[in-house]
C-alpha cells in the first residue's frame, strides 16, 4: 500500500468521511483468554462450534447462515441463539490488535458485521449509539433495535431520540450486549435483507447520516450472497467511489465478488489490513 493511500484512509477514518466495515478476519488473532483456542468468527468455524466440534454436511458447510437454520428447525431456534450467547457474551477473549488500533482511532461510525462485543468494549467509556439488527418480530415495523450508552450502561431509546453526534455502532448481524440478538438463520436473513431494502433495517438519522460517505472494507471477504446483500443496501447513498476493500495478496477473489467490487465503485487494494496498523506504528 502506498503512503499516500494509508495517510488518506487513516485520515477520512478519524475525520469520519470513510466508514470501517468490520469482517470476521480481524477477529483473527483473537483466542480464548482459558484454553487459547481462535474465536469462531468465520462461517467454517461457527459451524464447526455450533455443531459440537465436528463438521456437517457439505451442504450445510457451505455457509453458516444454512446450518443454522438447519439446526433451528431439528432442534428449536433458542439453540442458536444460547450458542452465539455463550461464544460471544460469556467466554472470555484476547482482545483484537485491529479493535485496540481503532480506539485509538475514534470512527464516528463503524459497521461490524461480526456478533462480538470488542467493538462495544472499546466505546465503554464514551456515550454512543448503538444499532442492533433484529429479523422475525412482532410488534414493530423496524428491524433493529436501538441503544445510547450513557453512565455505564445501555438504554434502549426510540428512533426519533437518537443524538446523530455520538459516535455510531451498527451491528447489523446481532450481539449478546446489552440483550441477546442476532440475524443468523437463513429465514432471519431471508426477514431482514427484505426489510433492509424496504428502508426499516436503518433508523432515519443513520439514512441521512451515511449520505456521501465512503467505506474501507478489512478482513471482510464477499464470497457470499448474504454479505453481498447486506452491503448493497446499506451502503445506499454512499459516495463516488463508494470506497475500498482491502484484500491480501494471497487471497483469490471470486468473480462474484470482483464484479460486486465493480457495480458498487469500491475499489480493491491488494494489501492486508495489518498494514494500516503497521502504517500509524511506523
Amino acid at each position: 500500500m502506498q503512503p499516500e493511500l494509508r495517510q488518506q484512509l487513516i485520515t477520512g477514518l478519524k475525520d469520519g468521511s470513510i466508514v470501517p466495515c468490520l469482517g470476521y478476519d480481524v477477529l483473527r488473532d483473537v483466542v480464548a483468554v482459558e484454553g487459547g483456542q481462535p474465536i469462531p468468527a468465520d462461517s467454517h468455524s461457527l459451524i464447526v462450534a455450533l455443531n459440537g466440534g465436528k463438521p456437517m454436511s457439505p451442504k450445510l458447510m457451505y455457509e453458516f447462515s444454512r446450518a443454522a437454520m438447519n439446526v433451528e428447525l431439528k432442534r428449536g431456534r433458542r439453540v442458536v441463539d444460547n450458542f452465539l450467547t455463550r461464544t460471544y457474551g460469556e467466554t472470555a477473549w484476547t482482545r483484537a490488535s485491529l479493535h485496540d488500533w481503532l480506539k485509538t482511532i475514534r470512527p464516528p461510525y463503524v459497521l461490524d458485521l461480526n456478533r462480538d462485543t470488542q467493538l462495544q468494549d472499546s466505546h465503554a467509556d464514551q456515550p454512543h449509539t448503538l444499532i442492533v439488527g433484529v429479523a422475525r418480530i412482532g410488534g414493530s415495523d423496524y428491524r433493529f433495535k436501538l441503544f445510547e450508552f450513557r453512565e455505564g450502561a445501555y438504554v434502549e431509546i426510540d428512533p426519533n431520540t437518537a443524538k446523530p453526534e455520538l459516535p455510531i455502532i451498527f451491528k447489523p448481524t446481532g450481539t449478546p450486549k446489552p440483550k441477546p440478538h442476532y440475524i443468523a438463520s437463513d429465514a432471519d436473513y431471508v426477514d431482514y435483507i427484505t426489510e433492509l431494502m424496504g428502508g426499516f433495517a436503518i433508523p432515519a438519522f443513520l439514512k441521512t447520516y451515511r449520505k456521501g460517505r465512503k467505506y474501507l472494507l478489512l478482513g471482510l471477504p464477499l464470497d457470499r450472497d448474504t454479505e453481498r446483500m447486506l452491503l448493497s443496501d446499506i451502503f445506499y447513498d454512499a459516495g463516488t467511489p463508494a470506497g475500498w476493500a482491502l484484500v491480501p495478496p494471497t487471497r483469490e477473489i471470486s468473480a462474484k465478488e470482483r464484479k460486486f467490487y465493480q457495480r458498487l465503485n469500491l475499489e480493491v487494494i491488494s494489501a492486508d489490513w495489518s498494514e494500516l496498523l503497521n502504517a500509524t506504528a511506523e
